[in-house]
């Protein structure tokens, strides 16, 4: 018996920072959707835990001796042995979520192994903000320090063109460059997005607080956000939770890929994909990375 399930890259449209607890933690209200690219996570019984890797990022993680995956195995409370398998598609410290997605993943699929039923929500929560998210693997409004997930509008189609220049950045850090913690919330009521313009002209009005810190620390993140938004038929371009990869949004797969095409074109360097946005089960299965 074995067990599979897909990692979403996860994507903040919008991302504004509210407020900080008096632990430290920030208090976020942020869009996030799924994108069609990502990581797999397989498991089998096995006496230990172990994890092994493979895949075109693996390297990046090879040196982790106690990986969110682990962890995430650790958070059932007891825990048989498995044999974990990760297949590293997405770039670490990048801001599209990947180890969370990770965890995500590896919590459901040994859910489903060991047939238990999955950790606790404080459990969950404390492998990291974007775990619970990326669990629930849901379009949603999440606020508070991650903990709250309001499901979002039904979204338009739209696909999205993924661009990391290949910078890890330190989500610490660049919360630490943020020069104001107490940030304007996004609207109370969110509207209906009839199409992929409507909703990127409504993202257009809405801010990623974490994009001008990024950008001090990573200056490279500029050229991403430019190659994105001069692409024929880019909608918006932005930057994903603390970066460094950035995205612009398409109406449509067409546009989507040949922007991505000629990105990889003139920027072989660096780490891009095209892929659908939605929820988690929507995307799957996800486009070949370019």
């Amino acid at each position: 018996m074995s067990a599979a399930g897909f990692a979403a890259a996860k994507l903040n449209l919008a991302l504004h920072v509210t407020g900080q607890r008096g632990d430290g933690y920030h208090l976020l209200d942020s869009l996030v959707v799924f994108a069609g690219v990502g990581d797999h996570v397989t498991a089998q019984p096995a006496a230990d835990l172990a994890l092994t890797l493979s895949g075109p990022e693996a390297q990046a993680l090879a040196p982790e001796t106690d990986n969110l995956v682990l962890r995430a195995a650790r958070a059932f409370a007891p825990g048989p042995g498995a044999l974990l398998h990760l297949s590293k598609n997405l770039p670490i410290a990048s801001g599209i979520g990947g180890g969370s997605a990770d965890a995500a993943a590896a919590l459901r699929v040994l859910a489903d192994l060991w047939q238990q039923p999955l950790p606790s929500p404080a459990a969950v929560l404390q492998l990291g903000a974007d775990v619970p998210v990326c669990l629930a693997g849901r379009a949603c409004r999440m606020r508070g320090i991650g903990e709250q997930l309001d499901p979002l509008p039904a979204l338009p189609p739209v696909w999205a063109v993924l661009a990391n220049p290949r910078i890890a950045l330190s989500t610490p850090a660049v919360f630490r460059a943020l020069q104001r913690r107490d940030n304007p919330a996004l609207p109370t009521d969110l509207p209906h997005w009839p199409d992929a313009t409507a909703l990127a002209g409504w993202l257009g009005r809405q801010r990623n607080d974490l994009q001008a810190p990024a950008l001090a620390l990573a200056p490279a993140i500029g050229d991403a956000l430019a190659g994105l938004a001069a692409l024929p038929g880019a909608l918006l371009a932005r930057m994903s939770g603390s970066g460094a990869t950035c995205f612009a949004l398409f109406a449509d797969e067409t546009a989507a890929r040949a922007g991505a095409a000629a990105l990889c074109a003139s920027h072989p360097d660096w780490w891009l994909a095209a892929a659908p946005l939605g929820h988690a089960a929507d995307v799957i299965p996800p486009p070949v990375s370019l």
